[in-house]
């Protein structure tokens, strides 16, 4: 196969990597751009733990080719924490919403996305919200309770 050079802005540094054609996202933010928060789960986009921001929207990043986020900006966990913990994750911190933390990322940034659209969703609204991520640990009791009081303060 022929490689092919994307650019995208990453966490907001612009970066250039050569990719296969059919390489999705989240291998080449992982192996090739070293980062990690999303992670591998089910290479379907059912589980959630791979998503991403891709301008502006969360999408799952195995099932976009990296081709298709050519010229785009990507936004991962580690960019939206640059400046520290947002008071979105600190209000995960304090509730103990997550035991192993493998969903977190994704849980994180389709919360995020939810706040920025909606700045006091209903509870059945965050539920909708993260009906595409997937925790096997915690029950999403503490996940939306920990949403809830960011809407509160």
């Amino acid at each position: 196969m022929t490689k092919t050079t994307i650019q995208l802005k990453l966490n907001g540094i612009q970066r250039r990597v050569d990719v296969e054609p059919n390489d999705v996202l989240v291998d080449v933010l992982r192996d090739k751009l070293g980062v990690k928060s999303p992670k591998v789960g089910c290479d379907r986009g059912d589980c959630g733990t791979c998503t991403v921001f891709l301008n502006g929207r969360t999408v799952r990043s195995c099932l976009v080719l990296a081709v298709e986020a050519d010229g785009g900006e990507v936004m991962t966990l580690e960019g939206i924490s640059q400046n520290g913990p947002t008071k979105l994750q600190k209000s995960f911190v304090e509730r103990s919403s997550f035991q192993c933390g493998f969903c977190a990322p994704g849980m994180v940034l389709s919360a995020t996305e939810l706040l920025q659209n909606n700045p006091h969703p209903r509870r059945a609204e965050i539920q909708e919200a993260l009906a595409g991520n997937l925790c096997r640990c915690t029950g999403y009791s503490p996940i939306i309770e920990a949403i809830e009081a960011v809407c509160k303060k």
